[in-house]
């Protein structure tokens, strides 16, 4: 724990002053068990870390990293991405790892990438046995910080033709937990050539990404 407050100390700092730009943060990608693919989506991230560093003046490290759930190095991570298709299975000691990282001020995102519903759900319960996903209304903050969306989430990628939506973990009153559903952020996040996604697509998932990135970093 004390190396991820020293973390959130850290971020307080690059966050408010472009002045240290010798100081930065890595971002880090959740590697689970089960067997589903939690590495897919491998140039997202890097993208993402590019915009904020462009638009937001942010001083994220260039590298992502990845951290196992059960991890204590979780700690080191203000901002943890999680993806994938297929299973996810959380151990009792993994479970409990990750609650003591988002009740300490830690921040998850999980991105369905097609078939992740089922299974996140089931095994955040292990997590958070007494919440439940909410739906966030349109004029939650996660919405409207640098960049606007009146809407929610964009669309990024048609999957069972159903509108995106955008579900917190609300813990003692702070969104932990933002998950993207019927929306394929992460996808949109990657290099152009990956799906030939239009700009304009593109450019509206990593507006959003950098609202959730701001967002967390800024409710400790």
């Amino acid at each position: 724990m004390k190396n991820f407050l020293c973390s959130i100390l850290l971020l307080i700092v690059c966050f408010g002053s472009v002045q240290a730009q010798q100081a930065s943060f890595k971002l880090a990608k959740l590697k689970y068990n089960g067997g589903g693919d939690w590495y897919a989506n491998k140039t997202s991230l890097g993208n993402l870390i590019r915009f904020c560093n462009q638009n937001l003046r942010m001083n994220i490290s260039p590298e992502e990293a990845v951290v196992e759930v059960g991890s204590p190095e979780l700690y080191s991570y203000p901002f943890v991405h999680m993806t994938g298709h297929g299973n996810v299975v959380f151990s009792e000691s993994e479970a409990e790892n990750l609650r003591k990282y988002l009740t300490g001020g830690g921040f998850l995102h999980i991105d369905d990438n097609y078939g992740l519903d089922k299974f996140i759900r089931t095994e955040m319960k292990k997590v958070f046995p007494e919440l439940e996903f909410v739906e966030l209304p349109f004029n939650h903050p996660v919405y409207h910080q640098k960049f606007e969306f009146n809407k929610g989430l964009p669309k990024v990628h048609e999957h069972d033709n159903k509108p995106p939506q955008g579900f917190g973990l609300i813990y003692q009153g702070r969104l932990v937990c933002f998950y993207s559903y019927e929306c394929d952020l992460g996808n949109g996040w990657e290099d152009q050539e990956v799906y030939n996604d239009p700009e304009e697509k593109r450019q509206l998932a990593l507006q959003m990404g950098a609202n959730l990135l701001s967002y967390a970093l800024t409710q400790f």
